[in-house]
C-alpha cells in the first residue's frame, strides 16, 4: 500500500500511453485504457459503443429537461405576473428559492444513487418531475409557484451529479473531455433553446402551455428510462478482478526495471485480503508497474494489444435484457454509510484544494449565468427595449451559439492536448494538463460578461447585448467542461461526493446573487454588479495557472485524505 502514496503517482496520475520502440517504425505510442476495465462483459466500461451512447444520450436528455424546466420560466414572467398579479419581487424570489433548493437537493438525494444505483433515481425523479410539470401548468397562487420552484429544483439538483457519475462509470479518461463538452452543450440547449421555445409558446398558446409541454416531454422521458437506461453502477467482485489482473500479466517496474512475477503478486494479494479491510483492496499496484517497453518474450504488438484492447472472459455471460432493467442494485453497507454521504461532501470540499477550485469555478460561472438571465427577464421588458415574451426568448440564441462553438472546440482539443502532453511526458498523464486549454477561454468569459452588463445599462442595441451574451458563453462553456473533466480524472473514486459539494457551492452562490440583485442593482447599478462578480471571477479563474504549476504537489499532499474518503465509498473500482 505504500506505492499508493508515492509522490510520483498521486491520485489522478496514470500511464495513458504506451511508448514503443521498433527498429523499423522508430518511436510510436499506444493508448492505455484508464480506468482499467475488468474482463466482465457486464462491466459498463466493456459495454458496446451503441449501449454507452444510448445511456449517455438518455442521461444528457434528463439533464437537458431539468435545465429547460428551470430556465423556461423567464419568458412567462410578464404574462404570468399580469394574469395572477405576481409582482416582480415575487417572481425573482421564487426563482431564487429554486436556486436554494438546487443547493439542498444533491446532499439529500445523491446518497440514494450511491446506495441503490442511478437507474431508480433517474426513473423515480422523472415521474416526480412529470407531476410537478402538471402542478406548474395549473398554478393559481403565489404559494403554488413557490412550491413548484422549490420542489422542481430540489429534484433537479440530481442532474448535475448523476450524469457525471454516468460518464465516470462508462467512459475512459481519454474520452471524458469530449463527453463533458457534449454535456455542457446539452445543458445550454435546455438553458437557452428551451427559453426561445418558451417565448413562442407563451406568445402563441399561453404561458401555461410551457409547462404542459414539459409534462409531455417528462412523460416521454419516463418511458425512455424505464425501458432504455441500464444501471451503470458496477458491483463486480473487486478481489477477484484484482487477482485476475495480477495473474494475467508479468510487469516491469518503471522505477527499477525489475520483473514482477504474477504468482508472487497473487500470493501477496491473498495475504492482504485476509488482513486488510475490503476497501483497502481498492488501491492496486500503481501504474508505474505497467511495462514501458516490450520484454524479450513479448512482441510490441502483444504489449499494445494488452493495454489498449478490452479482453472479456468467455466464461462470464452478459445479463439478459430484463435482468439489466432491474430497478435496484443495492450496495451492501449499514445505514451509517448511507447517511455520511450527506455531510461527507462538505468535508471533501474544504480539505481537497482541487475540488474546491473546480467548485468555485463552477459557482462563479453559474452566478454570472443566473444574474444575466434575471437581467434579461426584467430589464429588457422595459424601455428602451420593451421586449415581448418571444423576444426575451430569442435573446437566448446568443448564448446558445456561443456555447455551441465553445463546446465544438474544447472537447476534441482538450482530449488531444491531454494525449499529446502525456506522450511528451513518457506516456504519463497528469489531470492538470487540461488546464492549458482552460486558460485561453478566460478572457472571452470576462470580456463578454462585462460587455453585457455595461451594454444593458447604457441601453445598447439588442444585437450588441446578444453578441456580448454569446461571447460570455463561448468562454464559460469550455471552462465548465474542463473543470468537470479535471474532477473526474483527479478524484474519480469520490466523484459522487465531490460533485455534490460542487453543486451545493455553485447554487449557494447563485441564490445569494439572485436574491441580492434587485436591491444591489438599484443601489450601485448593473455595471457595478458585473464589476464585482467579474473581480471575484477573475481571481478564482486565475488559479488555473497555479494548478498547472503546483497541482500535482497538491494532489500528493492530499493523497491520504483522498484515500480516506475513497475507502468510505459504497464501492470502488480498481484503476
Amino acid at each position: 500500500m505504500d506505492d499508493y502514496l508515492d509522490p510520483e503517482w498521486p491520485p489522478g496520475t496514470v500511464r495513458l500511453q504506451q511508448l514503443l520502440h521498433s527498429e523499423t517504425s522508430g518511436k510510436s505510442s499506444e493508448l492505455i485504457l484508464q480506468p482499467r476495465p475488468t474482463d466482465d462483459p457486464n462491466d459498463p466500461l466493456n459495454w458496446p459503443t451503441w449501449q454507452k451512447s444510448l445511456n449517455f444520450f438518455l442521461a444528457a436528455f434528463y439533464a437537458m429537461m431539468v435545465y429547460a424546466f428551470v430556465n423556461a420560466t423567464s419568458p412567462t414572467w410578464g404574462p404570468m405576473g399580469t394574469e395572477l398579479n405576481f409582482s416582480t419581487e415575487t417572481l425573482t424570489n421564487t426563482y431564487a428559492i429554486g436556486c436554494a433548493t438546487l443547493a439542498l437537493g444533491a446532499p439529500m438525494l445523491i446518497p440514494f444513487a450511491l446506495k441503490y444505483g442511478s437507474r431508480p433515481v433517474y426513473v423515480l425523479s422523472s415521474i416526480a418531475q412529470f407531476a410537478i410539470s402538471i402542478w406548474a401548468a395549473k398554478t393559481m397562487t403565489a404559494g403554488d409557484w413557490w412550491g413548484v420552484n422549490a420542489l422542481q429544483c430540489w429534484l433537479g439538483a440530481l442532474c448535475e451529479v448523476l450524469i457525471q457519475m454516468t460518464i465516470a462509470d462508462v467512459f475512459f479518461v481519454h474520452q471524458r473531455g469530449l463527453m463533458n463538452s457534449i454535456y455542457i452543450w446539452v445543458l445550454n440547449v435546455g438553458q437557452n433553446l428551451a427559453v426561445v421555445a418558451s417565448g413562442f409558446i407563451t406568445q402563441n398558446q399561453n404561458w401555461r402551455w410551457v409547462w404542459w409541454w414539459c409534462a409531455i416531454f417528462f412523460g416521454l422521458q419516463i418511458v425512455m428510462f424505464a425501458f432504455g437506461f441500464e444501471e451503470t453502477k458496477y458491483t463486480g467482485h473487486l478481489h477477484e478482478t484484482l487477482e485476475a489482473r495480477q495473474g494475467s500479466i508479468t510487469t516491469i517496474s518503471a522505477a527499477t526495471g525489475k520483473r514482477l512475477e504474477a504468482d508472487s503478486d497473487i500470493k501477496a494479494s491473498s495475504m492482504d485480503e485476509k488482513t486488510m479491510p475490503e476497501k483497502e483492496m481498492h488501491f492496486p499496484p500503481s501504474d508505474k508497474e505497467l511495462p514501458t517497453t516490450p520484454t524479450q518474450d513479448e512482441t510490441e504488438a502483444e504489449v499494445a494489444h494488452r493495454m489498449s484492447v478490452i479482453h472479456l472472459d468467455p466464461n462470464k455471460k452478459r445479463k439478459t435484457y430484463w435482468q439489466r432493467l432491474s430497478l435496484f442494485k443495492t450496495t451492501p453497507g449499514p445505514w451509517s454509510h448511507f447517511l455520511r454521504h450527506s455531510w461527507q461532501p462538505f468535508m471533501i470540499l474544504v480539505s481537497i484544494p482541487g475540488v474546491l477550485f473546480c467548485s468555485l469555478t463552477y459557482a462563479v460561472l453559474l452566478a454570472w449565468s443566473t444574474v444575466m438571465t434575471t437581467a434579461v427577464s426584467t430589464y429588457m421588458l422595459e424601455p428602451p427595449y420593451n421586449f415581448t415574451a418571444a423576444q426575451i426568448g430569442l435573446m437566448s440564441l446568443g448564448p446558445f451559439i456561443g456555447s455551441t462553438l465553445g463546446a465544438l472546440i474544447v472537447g476534441p482539443v482538450s482530449d488531444y492536448v491531454a494525449l499529446r502532453l502525456a506522450r511528451r511526458n513518457n506516456g504519463i498523464y497528469e489531470p492538470e494538463m487540461r488546464f492549458w486549454v482552460f486558460i485561453p477561454f478566460i478572457p472571452f468569459q470576462l470580456a463578454g460578461a462585462w460587455w453585457f452588463g455595461y451594454g444593458l445599462a447604457d441601453g445598447a442595441s439588442w444585437p450588441q447585448v446578444a453578441v456580448a451574451y454569446g461571447v460570455c458563453n463561448f468562454g464559460s462553456a469550455p471552462l465548465q467542461a474542463i473543470a468537470l473533466t479535471y474532477m473526474l480524472d483527479a478524484y474519480n473514486d469520490i466523484i459522487g461526493d465531490a460533485l455534490t459539494g460542487l453543486t451545493v457551492l455553485r447554487n449557494t452562490f447563485s441564490t445569494i446573487f439572485v436574491f441580492a440583485m434587485p436591491a444591489w442593482a438599484a443601489a450601485v447599478g448593473i455595471p457595478n454588479v458585473f464589476n464585482t462578480i467579474g473581480a471575484i471571477g477573475c481571481l478564482v479563474l486565475s488559479f488555473a495557472v497555479y494548478f498547472i504549476w503546483k497541482g500535482k504537489q497538491l494532489r500528493v499532499r492530499t493523497a491520504k485524505v483522498y484515500r480516506y474518503y475513497a475507502m468510505r465509498q459504497f464501492e470502488a473500482r480498481p484503476i
